[in-house]
């Protein structure tokens, strides 16, 4: 992704002399760069991210770097003003990380505990019985597992997991890194399309219309529990399915290569490939790879 272009700065402008409006033509020269690398980020943020804060932490960053600007340094301003906005960006996401830390630790915790209990009783505890040993209430229990699912949302829209700095690119990414991400993002959708009616329905109801482990149970006259074995099922399925793609190493080697599992996961893979071409695939994002809206 070529940078935009930007209006040529004030020749001379210091953080000590420059006048109020020195600061201000900077700033306005450079507005297009703020919006660049948000717009950078986009393609791998969470729906939930909100992009009005990171423009005003951007723009915040832009006008501390027009005041702190030293032109004798030999730097130019954009390239400047670049590592400043990233900074800011970078922070700003920090903090967002915060909640996703915590409930990673509370997840941790419940997780040490099952396997605690698992041992002692010889059987997988219950959720009553997790929650007397935590000493919470079997709805925290629930909420923290949503929590940790809803996580996968992330690698279902294309996005990298990771810390904040991961979040961050070092360089704009170049014409193909974005045509590669848009075929990936349009894989995803080839994948959930050919998945089984009743995995697809619970990939759409839990990831993409956000419903209750319970709403769904009760549509489907299931219990939760087997609500989340089959929202497990299609994850795997839509992992390997995608892998098959575009990772064919990473596949794991059926037990039984010519066996029935074996020959229903063949069929699932090719089923995907035939649900577009790279022309359709790429039809989800628009050019810069953000996510077009499409109705049924």
């Amino acid at each position: 992704m070529t940078a935009p272009t930007v209006t040529t700065a004030p020749s001379r402008v210091v953080n000590d002399r420059a006048t109020d409006r020195e600061v201000e033509d900077l700033v306005r020269a450079h507005l297009p760069l703020v919006g660049h690398l948000v717009r950078e980020l986009a393609s791998r943020l969470p729906a939930h991210v909100n992009r009005e804060d990171l423009v005003s932490a951007g723009m915040a960053a832009l006008a501390a770097a027009a005041k702190g600007y030293d032109p004798d340094r030999g730097t130019p301003f954009g390239s400047f003003a670049t590592v400043r906005i990233r900074g800011a960006l970078l922070d700003e996401l920090r903090g967002l990380d915060w909640a996703s830390r915590s409930v990673r630790s509370r997840a941790r915790r419940i997780e040490t505990a099952q396997q605690q209990l698992t041992a002692a009783l010889g059987r997988a505890a219950t959720p009553a019985e997790l929650a007397e040993a935590l000493g919470v209430a079997v709805d925290e229990i629930k909420s923290v597992d949503e929590d940790v699912q809803r996580a996968v949302v992330l690698s279902l829209q294309g996005f990298a997991a990771g810390t904040a700095e991961d979040l961050v690119p070092e360089r704009a990414a170049g014409p193909e890194d974005l045509l590669v991400h848009r075929e990936k993002v349009g894989y995803l959708h080839n994948a959930i399309a050919a998945l089984p009616d009743r995995l697809r329905r619970v990939v759409e109801a839990y990831f993409f219309e956000e419903l209750p482990m319970a709403d769904i149970a009760a549509e489907f006259n299931v219990t939760e529990s087997r609500v989340s074995q089959l929202r497990a099922e299609a994850l795997v399925l839509l992992r390997d399915g995608l892998n098959a793609h575009l990772e064919p190493d990473l596949v794991a080697t059926p037990e039984r290569p010519g066996g029935c599992v074996a020959r229903r996961r063949e069929a699932y893979y090719a089923e995907i490939n035939a649900q577009g071409t790279l022309h359709s695939r790429l039809a989800y994002t628009d050019h810069s790879g953000m996510p077009l809206s499409r109705t049924a």
